[in-house]
Order: structure tokens, then sequence, then C-alpha cells
């Protein structure tokens, strides 16, 4: 089996490793294509989902390791959320999919999972219930029909590592805190533990 690994985000607002395999996911409102698609352009369209995932990542990382640099956490907090949804549409932009990143405890509600997307997110964390470790939680593909045509759908698990916690831990200092509430006062993404799955990136593409 082949893997793929991202680089870990170097603070409490990411880190990113996973395998290949498919992890499949249905809902009741988006079910599997009926048209046939080849194995062959499944697995280009995960390929290039995974690549576009690892650029999303390792820029993510050189903008908010800059910024721990020179204003620590706080001033990191502040260049996620004005830079992270910049990324996010550039990539959008050069590849025509819907790129983001989405959660079950949101930190942006503008981030709010779909229904599959919720489906996904249910089934890392029950794998990581059932002994695989975060870090090697594979991401799912699938191919779903629904009103609008085909699609091909693509997420990939953010294990929540020891850095993660400064921002989305269970003890996170005044000032941090402070900033979550001002930036994000809706904020629900902390009480998290090492191990745990945070959320996810995540790609549509139209067929």
């Amino acid at each position: 089996m082949n893997h793929w690994k991202l680089a870990p985000i170097a603070l409490g607002i990411a880190a990113l490793a996973a395998g290949c395999s498919n992890n499949e996911a249905t809902t009741t409102a988006e079910e599997p294509a009926a048209t046939e698609v080849s194995e062959e352009e499944i697995e280009q369209r995960a390929m290039e989902s995974r690549e576009a995932i690892q650029q999303f990542a390792s820029t993510l990382q050189g903008e908010l390791m800059s910024a721990m640099e020179t204003g620590g956490p706080t001033e990191a907090i502040q260049v996620c959320n004005e830079v992270a949804p910049e990324i996010a549409a550039d990539i959008s932009a050069d590849t025509g999919w819907d790129v983001g990143r989405t959660s079950l405890k949101l930190r942006n509600p503008d981030n709010a999972p779909d229904e599959w997307e919720r489906a996904v997110l249910e089934s890392f964390d029950a794998e990581v219930a059932a002994g695989t470790p975060a870090d090697e939680v594979a991401p799912s593909h699938e191919v779903i029909q629904t009103e609008d045509g085909a699609r091909f759908r693509f997420m990939a698990a953010i294990p929540t590592g020891s850095q993660c916690l400064a921002c989305h831990g269970e003890d996170i200092d005044s000032d941090i805190k402070h900033a979550l509430e001002r930036l994000y006062p809706e904020d629900e993404a902390t009480g998290y533990q090492a191990g745990q799955v945070r959320g996810a990136f995540t790609i549509t593409q139209e067929m």
C-alpha cells in the first residue's frame, strides 16, 4: 500500500498526516453516483486532491511559523483567521475545486460540514476510538450523485498534535483565549486532547 504524509504545522493551529487508502462514507442526502467512473480517474482525482491539500498545509505552515516567530500564538491566530481562507481561495481558483477545512467542533462557522463531511468526520473519530492513531487515519473519497450532477469528494483528517493544544486544548492561556474570543466569538474548537482528530481538509470536484 502506498502512503502519503504531510509535515506537521508547527503550532497549536494544525497538524496533518494520513495514509492513502479509501475510507468510504455515504449519507441519505448524497448517494454514490450511478454513472460509471473508472478506477484510473478516481485515483487520478485522489492524487490531485492530496497534492492540493499538501500545498494548502505547506503554505499555511510557512505563514504560521513566521507569525509564531514574530508575535507568538496570538499573532498566529490572527494570520490563520486572515490567511487560511485566502490560501483556500487561491487553490480553489487555480484548480476550479471547492477547497477548505471543516470540523465537528467549529472555530469558524463558515466551515460547517455538510452531511457527507459530517459522516466522514464521525467515521474518522470512530477509527481513532477503535485504536487507529489519528495520524494514520486514511483519507476518505467518494463519487457522489446529487441533483446537480456527479461530484468527487475527498477528505483528509487533521490530527491534534501536542503543538495544537495551545489554541485548541483544555488549558488555554488568557491572552490566547481573548484573541480567540475577539476573532471567533462562536468558537467551539477547544477542549481537544493530543491524538484526537480535530477536523479535516476537504475538497469537492465537480465532474
